[in-house]
């Protein structure tokens, strides 16, 4: 059976507004993954009640036990965020302080229950800072259990002090293609492997 995957999309921008531009960027992958035969659905994350924290269940309201859920039901996790003030998303990094609770949430061979699972990060922004915003992301993924493939990274920035959106392009540039292509390919190899081997425990 075909590796699966979610993307979770950290834009500032609730469903029904204004087009996202990392909503584009996710779609790309999204549909990259679907050509290597990956079952895929995205989480718009401003949709819903997060609550701030860093265990798996904040109370009631709380709606981030079940995007819990979501994340470890798949072996890939996307995660895409646009650049605000040259770091990731305030909803990107609740997201992250949320997944910190898998630190302490290990098996019986003290394995993190995110142990296995292969992420990969989406980046859009108007200004440079996508390889600063992709490494904070990583190392918190790292951190927290997750695998990083080579090349695990698609990202789009326009001008310095631009005013062009990536989802107002009329075409998508050639290196996004390659790039989004390589996350797919890449991420969906190292989920198979580890879907067939499983990290060693604790002896």
């Amino acid at each position: 059976m075909a590796p699966t995957a979610i993307a979770l999309n950290a834009t500032l921008k609730r469903s029904g507004g204004d087009q996202s531009s990392t909503d584009k960027m996710l779609a790309l992958i999204i549909e990259s993954l679907q050509r290597e035969g990956v079952k895929s659905q995205t989480v718009r994350l401003a949709d819903l009640n997060i609550l701030p924290g860093v265990t798996s269940d904040e109370g009631p309201g709380d709606d981030w036990p079940s995007i819990r859920t979501k994340i470890l039901d798949s072996d890939i996790l996307i995660l895409g965020t646009p650049i605000w003030m040259g770091q990731p998303s305030s909803v990107a990094k609740r997201a992250l302080e949320r997944m910190d609770a898998f630190l302490d949430e290990v098996d019986d061979a003290g394995r993190m229950v995110s142990y296995g699972r292969v992420a990969a990060v989406a980046v859009v922004g108007n200004e440079d800072g996508a390889h600063h915003v992709s490494a904070e992301i990583y190392q918190a993924l790292n951190d927290v259990g997750f695998t990083i493939p080579a090349n695990a990274v698609s990202y789009w920035v326009g001008e310095a002090m631009g005013n062009v959106n990536f989802v107002d392009l009329d075409k998508v540039p050639e290196a996004v293609t390659k790039m989004v292509d390589t996350v797919a390919r890449n991420t969906v190899h190292l989920a198979n492997l580890l879907r067939r081997v499983q990290y060693p425990g604790q002896q």
